[in-house]
């Protein structure tokens, strides 16, 4: 009998949709659970070794018969990234059913070289199931059209049209198999049949979206192999590879999860643990730079056959290198490498780096290599202390640090000990071929900058240069920043640099301090077209003129080399304009100043901090807010991205001077094109965004919008102002009417030099419009936007969705689609206005812009809330006459609800709670201390609860719910640190048990609610609250009780409101109680009364409620929202904190650097039951 399979995947419900296996829009039906079974099929009689010609000669002609060829082990050995092998076949074939089924299903077959493999449709990127070659032991015909695949272990049965296309498919598996076995024959290293001869990175069981059951996944080389289970895994039988040249892995909102991302589907995997996801990260990044590697390099200086052993431990096929030492190594050798700093070892690899690997540089290897290497490195390595292939990671470690940094084992120069004759010695070498005596030199303590004395050519590299010795150049080049104990040393800090010819020689000290490359700087001496400047702790700049800006740049790096620490080498990677250190606050640590490492790139902020790992960098040009604070004499630049907030101090003012405009012209709009322009999160340009949040909120209603024109010179002022500092402008109504700012949006759009669409796109959409079949247009559509640059994309889809609100309120503005069509049309597609096709382009996509864009009904339906609040707070204010049109006015409290606690806000529809918490604490001037949590809360003084608003929670929605018994407040969250601190420790993603229920059946909460409180046990999980009536015994495994099957109650969970208290007339049982919401899908209410027997018990079910409905994002994590100081307290009189509000209290609203929490005036006491 064959082995029987596992039928974990079969077991998943109709319903569930696999989307990184199945065609998008596919869901797995009958017929696809029963294709997840077809192998299992069993044959009688048939012995689970395996199959023997003898019994097939009956039925199959010889000439068919596979020859039995002996296995080679060297079969399928890496040799690089794969490439994509030859498809020798590809059809439509019949593939068996399910044991006991008949009927067959049609699969799309395809065999190449290393596998069979089998899809559901012929454009399907990902298999349901694929068998190597190499695993196939018989190929048979068993009936009419249909033939059998028969491995070690499994049974595959197909069927063809025809006995002729039966017959060539049986001829091509068997001649794949038998090159297969003859290319094993020429290898040599593992059996044939078994599941890759390479032994994967990670291998292990996930969750995947889409599935019942863990699948084991492999990262093996340049691919992630998905399989059934481990058992699969070794007879190497899978669903499906993934090729990582194609992929990408990044972090998902669980904080367990990870997608892994393709452009045909996105695989969401689940793992046990945070650790272990990181891990699964890590694995999935080295095959995507295995992918992308070549083996070009490591194939040249393998040529030299010591090059072919790690020069450390001797494993075969080392593809790392030490580019300062010139020895290859192998990749667990490299990795201890890389732990001695990039002082001893600069390791890179010979795959992956391939603009290191210059012709020079590898003839430099060929030349030295491991023969030299090891002939100075390891001349006196005792037997018993050298390293195996197998040794263990600390071994290495231990024996990498004897050898590289404390030079135990080299080969002492008769000049060792001797720093001068050293010296002069290297000078002497350097000049001539004679590789292996500068190698021996560098590494006994001859200095690789030393003076030669001679002011002509002053170091060693210069002497290399001029006796034109190449290769000694290049060897010096990789070691001028090398200092181990044993040699290779420089004394720190310190370097000689020379001035251009035209200027008068001098010989500058660099005291580890500021570099700054400017590529078209001010003429210096001689007037010079290219000029850099070097700052120093003296507060002294120096200017230097060069005849090229590729030399300028050459010498920066030079100098950065001299004084950048080894924790910030990486910032030397590429081109900067600006490096260097410079004092910060960020993070968690405000209290006090560090010292970090920046480097300006283009539009990007490096940074480098001595606590932690690697920042992301800040994209200027996205910053949310860039402001200085403070006086003239302590300034402090103030850089606001999303999620976190970066002060930065200049030590200097020379310096800070040109740190602030180098960021400020970087954060600015550097030309015409969308994507030079200021950003937002979603990639729109601040200046479309700017003029669209303006007319959503004070001209959708304005009759003619956008047909009519505004005053020409206010118009050209107003895009002015935008193209220059698009964030910094704030529209004002009464200050700019909505005709000038709609024209100004106008001529943007228009003055595109690449235009919307593209210039390479803009034919292909005009085409498109005169596609006759609506379903054909509107696909056509979404592929030609899929084709667009991002930036582009995104500034389409916000338009889009802005001209789609104006057109629903055609009623009073006159604009419906077509009129807007009219408009936009030859705006966007930059024509004369005779091409009727660019307007329908324009309305077709608006008519179909939910189609289009992929708008599901939920953010449809806020984005109608939203606009609905707008227009009706317009037209209340209008006929009040109480407001102005566009002031969204709104009365919230501070800490209780009191005359002399009320303040008047403007609510803007972007605004979120968080924004209007610090506004209001920053008009009443209070201070944040360091574990103050301030939180936006909504009051329902009728049903006597209140609701913290999540941070992110939109504020102009909730204010058109309000009834006139609730209001906002903007109090303390007493126990906001309880819960952060019950998550941090709470252990898995679900909450259950016992609490007291009451049900409110009546609608819109009319009529008396009905019976008293009763026990019922609660399920809460990241999908739903579930209610059960009864419990059963208890669960060994978990400790949780065992439920009925079915709940008695079921309601999604982030359709709930969750408000903290209990009226007191339903006489709740205990005082820690809250009250849940459900609106329905006709806008019923519908609300229930749930109590807890402790107050911590009602913290930790509210806690994790919020951790379910904001997918673990309970508080934010950048803590310039959380600790804010009081502007009146300084410690000297530098600002830190970013502005905010009106201009005037911008003015009054700054904190400063300070070692202790700052403390606010007394807190009002307003605390309810539940955080006594």
């Amino acid at each position: 009998m064959t082995k029987k399979e596992e039928p974990p995947v079969s077991q998943v419900p109709r319903a569930v949709r696999v989307a990184s296996l199945l065609s998008e829009g596919e869901e797995l039906s009958g017929d696809d659970q029963g294709d997840e079974d077809e192998d299992d099929h069993a044959y009688e009689g048939i012995p689970n070794g395996g199959w023997h010609t003898s019994s097939l000669s009956s039925s199959l002609p010889s000439s068919l018969l596979i020859p039995d060829l002996p296995p080679h082990p060297m079969d399928g050995l890496p040799m690089g990234p794969t490439p994509s092998p030859p498809v020798i076949k590809a059809g439509w074939l019949d593939k068996n059913p399910p044991q006991g089924s008949y009927i067959y299903q049609k699969r799309w077959v395809r065999l190449d070289t290393d596998h069979l493999r089998y899809f559901d449709s012929n454009k399907d990127a990902y298999s349901k199931r694929f068998v190597p070659v190499a695993c196939i032991s018989r190929v048979v015909a068993i009936g009419d059209q249909k033939f059998e695949v028969i491995t070690n272990n499994r049974t595959f049965a197909f069927r063809a049209e025809s006995d002729a296309e039966r017959k060539e498919w049986m001829q091509a598996l068997q001649q794949a198999v038998a090159e297969q076995r003859a290319r094993a024959r020429l290898s040599s290293a593992y059996p044939l049949g078994v599941q890759g001869s390479e032994p994967p990175d990670r291998a292990g069981s996930l969750e995947l979206r889409g599935f019942k059951n863990k699948l084991y996944v492999a990262v093996v080389g340049d691919k992630v192999q998905l399989y059934k289970n481990l058992e699969e895994y070794h007879l190497g039988i899978g669903i499906t590879f993934i090729d990582m040249s194609v992929g990408n892995v990044k972090e998902a909102a669980d904080r367990r999860g990870f997608d892994l991302t393709t452009p045909y589907r996105i695989f969401s995997f689940l793992a046990e643990s945070e650790l272990e996801k990181e891990q699964w990260l890590e694995a999935m990044q080295r095959a995507i730079a295995e992918a992308l590697s070549t083996w070009e390099v490591a194939e040249r200086i393998w040529a030299v056959a010591p090059n072919r052993f790690c020069a450390d431990c001797g494993a075969a096929q080392p593809d790392w290198a030490s580019i300062n030492l010139c020895v290859v190594i192998c990749k667990r050798c490299a990795g201890e490498h890389r732990g001695l700093g990039a002082g001893v070892s600069k390791v890179r690899s010979l795959k992956m780096d391939r603009k290191v690997w210059t012709e020079t540089l590898i003839e430099l290897f060929l030349q030295l290599g491991n023969a030299a290497g090891n002939h100075f490195w390891a001349a006196n390595v005792p037997p018993s202390e050298a390293l195996q292939p197998s040794s263990s990671p600390g071994a290495r470690r231990c024996h990498l640090e004897a050898k590289y940094h404390e030079g135990k084992y080299r080969r002492y120069h008769p000049l060792f000990g001797n720093q001068e004759e050293l010296d002069k010695a290297l000078c002497a070498a350097v000049t001539t071929s004679d590789l292996a005596e500068t190698q021996a030199l560098l590494g006994c303590g001859a200095g690789v900058n030393c003076f030669s004395g001679d002011p002509e050519v002053p170091t060693p590299l210069a002497l290399a240069e001029q006796a034109g010795q190449t290769l000694q150049m290049e060897f010096l080049r990789n070691n001028r920043t090398t200092g181990t104990s044993a040699g290779f040393n420089e004394a720190p800090g310190k370097a000689l640099l020379s001035c251009p010819a035209n200027c008068e020689p001098q010989w500058l000290p660099l005291q580890d301090r500021f570099c700054r490359e400017a590529a078209t700087g001010p003429p210096g001496p001689g007037s010079f077209e290219h000029t850099f400047e070097v700052y120093t702790e003296g507060e002294r700049l120096y200017l230097f003129g060069l005849e090229s800006a590729e030399l300028a740049r050459e010498w920066v790096k030079c100098i950065a080399k001299a004084f950048v620490p080894p924790l910030a080498e990486d910032l030397l990677a590429r081109d900067f304009e600006r490096l260097g250190r410079l004092p910060y606050k960020a993070g968690l640590s405000l209290q006090r100043a560090q010292e970090g490492w920046f480097s300006l790139i283009g539009s990007e902020l490096h940074a480098v901090f001595p606590e932690g790992p690697c920042e992301e960098p800040l994209q200027l040009r996205k910053l949310q807010e860039l402001s200085v604070q403070g006086d003239s004499e302590n300034q402090v630049l103030v850089l606001v991205e999303r999620r976190r907030t970066l002060y930065i101090q200049g030590e200097r003012r020379l310096d800070f001077t040109g740190w602030l405009g180098a960021i400020q012209k970087a954060a600015a709009s550097s030309g015409d094109t969308l994507s030079e322009q200021q950003l937002g999160d979603s990639d729109i340009p601040v200046i479309v965004y700017r003029c669209v949040d303006y007319i959503t909120q004070c001209g959708l209603t304005s009759e003619g919008i956008y047909r009519k024109c505004g005053q020409t010179s206010k118009t050209q002022r107003l895009l002015e102002s935008l193209r220059l500092d698009a964030r910094s402008v704030r529209l004002k109504e009464g200050e700019q009417h909505v005709d000038d700012v709609s024209s100004a949006l106008k001529r943007f759009l228009r003055d595109l030099p690449d235009g919307l669409f593209t210039r390479v796109q803009r034919l292909a959409w005009l085409e498109a419009s005169e596609i006759e079949d609506e379903e054909e247009k509107v696909s056509r559509y979404r592929e030609l936007l899929a084709r667009l640059p991002p930036v582009n994309r995104a500034t389409v889809k916000a338009l889009i969705s802005h001209l789609y609100c104006v057109q629903c309120f055609s009623d009073t503005n006159q604009m419906n689609t077509h009129n807007l069509a009219i408009v936009f049309g030859p705006t966007l597609f930059q024509t004369d206005g005779q091409d009727y096709k660019a307007g329908r382009v324009v309305e077709d996509l608006i008519s179909h812009y939910v189609m289009v864009f992929s708008v599901d009904e939920e953010e449809l339906r806020k984005q109608r809330e939203e606009i609905t609040a707008i227009v009706k707070m317009r037209v209340a204010g209008t006929a009040s006459g109480t407001q102005h049109a566009g002031d969204f006015i709104c009365t919230v409290y501070l800490e209780e609800k009191k005359a002399e606690t009320e303040q008047h806000v403007k609510i803007p529809a972007s605004m979120t709670a968080e924004e209007l918490t610090l506004e209001i604490l920053d008009r009443r001037n209070v201070g944040i201390r360091e574990k103050d949590y301030w939180t936006c809360f909504e009051v329902n003084e009728r049903e006597e609860a209140e609701r913290p608003l999540h941070f992110a929670e939109k504020v102009l929605p909730i204010l058109h719910g309000l009834g006139t018994d609730s209001y906002l407040v903007v109090k303390k969250h007493q126990s906001m640190e309880a819960m952060l601190l019950y998550l941090a420790s709470h252990v898995g993603e679900t909450k259950h048990g016992m609490m007291k229920f009451r049900e409110d059946r009546s609608l819109l909460g009319l009529g008396l609610p009905s019976g008293g409180f009763h026990d019922r046990y609660f399920i809460l999980n990241s999908s739903c609250l579930r209610l059960y009536k009864e419990v059963r015994s208890q669960r060994p495994w978990s400790g949780a009780p065992e439920t009925s099957h079915r709940p008695e109650k079921e309601w999604p969970v982030r359709s709930l409101k969750v408000y903290l208290g209990v009226k007191k007339k339903l006489r709740p049982p205990t005082c820690w109680g809250f009250t849940v919401v459900h609106e329905t899908e006709k806008h019923e209410k519908q609300q229930w009364y749930l109590c807890c027997e402790t107050q911590m018990e009602l913290r930790e079910w509210f806690a994790t409620f919020l951790f379910m409905q904001h997918d673990g994002l309970v508080w934010p994590s950048e803590p310039s929202r959380v600790s804010r100081a009081v502007p009146e307290v300084r410690l000297g009189s530098v600002s830190l904190i970013p502005l905010r509000g009106s201009e005037n209290e911008m003015r009054r609203s700054v904190a400063a650097f300070t070692a202790d929490p700052l403390s606010c005036p007394p807190a009002l006491s307003l605390r309810p039951q539940w955080e006594s």
